[in-house]
């Protein structure tokens, strides 16, 4: 099944500085019943954002309509713990396209990856810069370039590039999956087998 391209976005950001945010807190795990992946956004953060009678909490930044956008940006070591694929459903079910953070636990990157939510790891310094625009301004700006590996803070112009696996990077810019993306090689495939 391919997925949606994703090459560049421009947008406002939702910022969560908070450090060592496990997947048990991105989706938990009493909400890991469904086996297709829609409907998972419905409950991201769902203890962060909801009180024990379902309304909504105040003081949670999803729940703050000052803030919006396709990138969530935070704190370091995010998507720490167990290796629930249901973590990188629930985020881009939610609708975010990126999310940024200092650092990434390895399987939520590839999970996230594998699911077209992109993972763009900043240094530390530059990752406080974007929390210092959004909480100087609600509606700044932050772009991030798959296609170029940059992300950049819009009103300083402040540009970092990024790392991302290059098979995944074609993956995504194309919206393939895996059999896509073996299907859009088939001449060099052919090709080979020709030449043996």
């Amino acid at each position: 099944m391919a997925t949606k391209i994703f090459k560049h976005i421009q947008t406002s950001v939702v910022p969560l500085p908070i450090e060592n945010i496990d997947t048990d807190q991105i989706i938990p795990a009493r909400f890991l019943k469904a086996t297709t992946r829609e409907g998972f956004g419905n409950n991201l953060f769902r203890d962060w954002r909801f009180d024990e009678n379902d309304n909504p909490k105040e003081d949670f930044v999803l729940n703050n309509p000052n803030y919006s956008g396709k990138i969530l940006v935070a704190g370091k070591n995010f998507g720490c713990g167990s290796s629930r694929e249901h973590a990188a459903w629930a985020i881009a079910d939610y609708g975010f396209d990126a999310v940024v953070s200092s650092f990434f636990a390895d399987i939520f990157k590839g999970n996230a990856l594998n699911n077209g939510l992109l993972p763009v790891q900043v240094s530390e310094d530059f990752l406080q810069k974007i929390f210092d625009a959004v909480f100087e301004d609600e509606h700044a700006v932050v772009e991030v370039n798959l296609v170029d590996q940059f992300i950049k803070i819009v009103a300083t112009g402040e540009t970092k590039s990024f790392e991302v696996n290059p098979y995944k990077k074609a993956c995504m810019t194309n919206g393939y999956d895996d059999i896509d993306y073996i299907l859009s090689k088939k001449e060099l495939i052919a090709e080979f087998e020709t030449s043996k």
